[in-house]
């Protein structure tokens, strides 16, 4: 895992000083070695920060140059089938130096072009340089693991794995989109390829682009798409689970190598479970397992369970207990995360990257299993609800009427808005604050079109048919890429950590897009059917599969306690982002409730990211 930077102007280049100044901004992310390339002229530039996981010999320094110095390339993530690309390579004539998968890529895009991704499995963002054509090649992997924000300014393309090493660049500009802030305040974070400020873009996932320095000329393009699903399979569920299972541990086996520690980050939910017990399975030593408590608050301490399962499977257990002195972290999360993201869990997930980091170096998880095999609990409704509106409940004007009625925060305010409201359950189940109430919340000077993010989701999965497969994909193209991933991709590597994510195979994701049907995901409110099965073979039979619970925090309740005078100074004294009467007005209707501390979180979140980066409006 590290971090890249990059530059490519027509005909103005970038000084040493600046350059490396960017890079620097990414230090967290590569701790062990930095390194610069500039072009003769220096109008391309690439800048890198390593973290050494795979040949930790100086053999393994970026940015790293082909044989014949025509192409060089800055990589961030890792490659898990480089050994058997290398040997494929080897035999076609390739020659290699290192043992590094940096240098297996670098081959496998001189020998394909880009037709090289069609051959990957791993996680990644990289680019190269190719300089006879002076054209920047680079590509993010097909789930959105690691991140590439980029600025596209006339004659100039700079990229980066993180918004503020952008921002280290001088003049770059700090202000607010307001696309992306309705897209923050409608589900809690900004999807897809944009971004909280103007004139900021992300790379999507499973897309690469090109950047011709002669012509200023950028492109784009997917070079992955979920495969269509299926309505039924010929196999019965018992034979897709065995399949499953191989695939799970094939994955598995690749992801735990490493020239360095290894451990397991253990929630005590199915899916972190089942990667402990493949992991275990696949090793030849004790495997290294690693959790967080929550004393004084049952509801949210897994740590039982993880221990339940860690006992089974004969770990080194490690366990953290956290309390409500963590809102120290807050503001170093918020810095670390370059765009606001309102998902509570960062702070849990920071502790036990912290925690696991003071004796590993990478570490897995189980991301992913959610989305790939239905595993929410809306999951279970989703067919329920479009039944109900069948019924045709729906009548001009009612959602209007129905967000002045009901306050945000109000239980079942969203499946209210799902009966009657003119978006799908897919778009609304997972809403924080709806149009009307967005449009009442926000300053009139930022104020978009107010229905853009609802109209953005139902456009990603027009093409898809069948209320579970259109939720199962949403979820897998927003909010598990651009909430859950994004999530632990910063928290970790604030910590240096690298986060693997087994269920992300791209095999696995075929499969469970592709080849399992929904039924065999969620039926007759059961869910991840074919994981439960897999959880009686390889877990304690005392092992609750029923549970959805994960890394949260108990947010109201901390919320009261000692984050409240961080709170309230984030938020009583209003902010140039919202019309400060309605903010007083909605934090007052959610302090009252006790479902609506994700809000009073979401909001703190953003007004402390605005004042960080000075964030103009």
């Amino acid at each position: 895992m590290c971090g890249i930077v990059g530059y490519v102007d027509m005909d103005r280049p970038i000084a040493r000083e600046i350059l490396a100044t960017m890079r620097d901004r990414l230090a967290h992310r590569g701790p062990d070695d930095a390194g610069l390339w500039l072009s003769a002229d220096g109008c391309a530039g690439l800048g890198h920060r390593r973290l050494s996981i795979i040949d930790l010999s100086a053999l393994g320094h970026q940015p790293m140059l082909s044989p014949d110095g025509r192409h060089v390339i800055v990589f961030n993530g890792e490659i898990y089938n480089f050994r058997e690309l290398r040997e494929r390579l080897a035999a076609d004539g390739q020659r290699f130096r290192s043992g590094s998968d940096t240098e297996v890529l670098l081959a496998a895009y001189r020998k394909w072009g880009s037709g090289c991704l069609q051959h990957l499995r791993g996680m990644f963002a990289f680019a190269i340089y190719d300089t006879a054509e002076r054209r920047l090649f680079a590509a993010r992997d097909r789930a959105g693991e690691k991140p590439f924000f980029y600025r596209h300014e006339g004659r100039r393309l700079i990229f980066a794995s993180e918004l503020k090493a952008l921002l280290a660049h001088p003049g770059s500009p700090r202000r607010m989109s307001p696309e992306g802030l309705n897209h923050y305040l409608a589900f809690g974070y900004v999807p897809r390829d944009a971004c909280i400020l103007e004139g900021y873009r992300k790379l999507p996932a499973a897309h690469f682009l090109t950047f011709d320095q002669d012509t200023a000329k950028l492109e784009l393009a997917p070079y992955w798409v979920l495969p269509a699903p299926v309505k039924s399979s010929p196999e019965p569920i018992e034979a897709q689970a065995e399949r499953l299972e191989g695939l799970l541990q094939d994955s598995v086996r690749e992801q735990l190598v490493a020239d360095v520690p290894i451990g397991i980050l253990l929630s005590g939910g199915l899916d972190s479970s089942l990667v402990a017990a493949m992991a275990r399975r696949g090793s030849n030593s004790r495997i290294s397992t690693y959790t967080i408590s929550f004393p004084g608050h049952p509801d949210h301490d897994e740590s039982a369970h993880a221990r339940l399962v860690a006992d089974y499977l004969n770990t080194e257990h490690h366990q953290l207990a956290a309390d409500e002195n963590t809102v120290d972290i807050l503001p170093k999360l918020v810095a670390q995360y370059d765009e606001p993201i309102a998902d509570s869990s960062m702070v849990p997930t920071f502790i036990v990257s912290e925690l696991t980091r003071r004796h590993c170096t990478v570490a897995l998880g189980g991301d992913g299993g959610d989305e790939l095999f239905g595993g929410y609990l809306h999951y279970s409704w989703v067919e329920s609800l479009h039944r109900l509106r069948g019924l045709n409940l729906r009548c001009l004007g009612i959602e209007r009427t129905l967000a002045r009625m009901i306050p945000v925060g109000t239980p079942y305010r969203n499946l209210i808005f799902t009966l009657f409201g003119r978006f799908t359950p897919e778009i609304t189940l997972n809403r924080l604050i709806d149009p009307d109430s967005r449009r009442a919340l926000i300053d009139s000077a930022l104020r978009v079109g107010s229905e853009g993010p609802e109209e953005s989701r139902a456009d990603l999965i027009r093409d898809r048919n069948g209320a579970l497969d259109r939720l199962t994909a949403l979820d897998f193209k927003t909010y598990m890429c651009d909430d859950i991933l994004v999530k632990v991709d910063r928290a970790s590597m604030l910590t240096s950590l690298e986060m693997r994510a087994p269920f992300l195979d791209h095999r696995i994701v075929e499969f469970a897009f592709g080849q399992v049907p929904s039924e065999h995901k969620v039926h007759r409110g059961e869910r991840k059917r074919l994981l439960r099965i897999l959880a009686k073979r390889l877990l304690p039979k005392e092992f609750n599969s029923d549970r959805k619970q994960g890394f949260s925090i108990p947010i109201g309740s901390w919320l009261k306690g000692q984050w409240k005078p961080l709170i309230d100074d984030l938020l009583q004294g209003g902010s140039p982002l919202f019309d400060n009467a309605s903010l007083a007005r909605a934090l007052s209707r959610w302090r009252a409730s006790d479902r609506a501390g994700h809000r009073i979180f979401q909001l703190a979140v953003l007004e402390a990211w605005r004042r960080h980066y000075a964030i103009e409006l």
